[in-house]
């Protein structure tokens, strides 16, 4: 079988297959920050969020962020975007910067109902093509699994999540292995919600404040941090049927499973909370393919399996892809793992109607 070229050449052939779906896209939603305006816990939160990116960072994702809000915001101009791009349908996902996770259990509750109703009006402006996610608030853990059903109430695939969370009493953080999460992914489990684990803010701080490091190495080290506490707390034997796909491949985690399998075969505090290696938990999770390296998607690939990992772009930041599809090609998968990746594994995922498309491929290398 043939592989795809490894840049995007001139079109030379095409062939029928499922539509092409991205699973990282953002909605930004107005009416969740007018909600949170004037709370002291949001000037805190902000506080923050400024010390962990450093002033450099700050003014070049102002004016970033500002000539993108008609992507984040209007349907048509993301149809328009999508339609450049060869895809068919995203997964739509609020800005992590909705999170607000800083606050109290009335307003975290009109946050994240906000949030859903916000990103379901705004996908059922072209249904056929738009999918959503909601929030749920991870910092107040009893409260997630209603939040999750108010998502899927309004037709929502489920919910994004961060790493962690402040925990209310502010003494430590909500960790995805807190037994209070219990009922959330209980509950997930059984309703079979999309999980989209997407970090927002390092707790490394102030050592990441320069070169947008708090990006390019923070996100991947709280992907690492958040999976592996999935794994080792047990969560994934406990809840064997979570459809969790993790941001940004998965960060670090997938490239350095031989040292937690080590860990695991040769301590026994490693050991006591999974039932298995580390390493064949990347199994039961899936990953998008936002890795910015070729050879770094074929190991993703390698690692999970081709049936783990789904297109992702980080629609429309300037930390993703214009062309997530090239970005695949590079990988010079075959052709069976490429339409896996490319909308296949994402159409199963989200009992996406399988309606075929002529997808252009590169030319023929055999």
């Amino acid at each position: 079988m043939s592989k795809p070229s490894s840049s995007s050449p001139p079109i030379s052939r095409t062939v029928e297959a499922e539509p092409t779906i991205d699973v990282h896209a953002h909605v930004l939603l107005p009416a969740v920050e007018e909600a949170v305006a004037g709370h002291p816990g949001l000037a805190k939160a902000r506080n923050l969020d400024a010390r962990r990116n450093g002033p450099t960072a700050l003014a070049v994702s102002g004016p970033m962020v500002a000539e993108r809000i008609p992507l984040l915001t209007d349907a048509g101009a993301r149809l328009a975007a999508m339609d450049k791009a060869g895809v068919d349908i995203q997964l739509v996902s609020p800005s992590p910067s909705h999170y607000h996770y800083w606050a109290h259990e009335d307003l975290a509750v009109h946050v994240c109902r906000l949030a859903n109703v916000g990103t379901a009006d705004h996908c059922a402006q072209a249904p056929e093509r738009l999918r959503g996610l909601g929030l749920v608030p991870l910092q107040h853990p009893g409260l997630a699994p209603g939040l999750l059903d108010h998502a899927l109430g309004l037709g929502l695939a489920g919910v994004e999540i961060s790493s962690h969370a402040p925990r209310a009493d502010g003494m430590r953080t909500v960790e995805l292995s807190d037994p209070r999460l219990e009922p959330f992914w209980s509950r997930a489990e059984e309703t079979g919600a999309v999980l989209f684990l997407h970090p927002f803010g390092c707790t490394l701080d102030e050592r990441l404040d320069e070169w947008y490091l708090s990006n390019s190495v923070g996100q991947p080290t709280e992907n690492a941090v958040a999976i592996s506490h999935l794994i080792f707390s047990g969560v994934l034997d406990r809840h064997p049927g979570l459809k969790l796909v993790a941001a940004h491949g998965g960060g670090y985690l997938p490239t350095h499973m031989g040292r937690a399998d080590h860990a695991w075969r040769s301590r026994p505090d490693a050991r006591a909370g999974c039932a298995h290696e580390p390493s064949s938990y990347l199994r039961r999770l899936y990953f998008d393919s936002l890795v910015h390296d070729a050879d770094s998607l074929r190991h993703l690939v390698r690692a999970a399996g081709a049936d783990r990992v789904l297109l992702g772009s980080d629609f429309p930041f300037d930390m993703g892809t214009d062309d997530p599809v090239a970005a695949l090609w590079k990988a010079e998968l075959d052709e069976a793992d490429f339409h896996a990746i490319r909308g296949t594994n994402a159409a199963g995922l989200l009992g996406t109607p399988t309606a075929v498309r002529a997808v252009p491929l590169p030319p023929d290398r055999s």
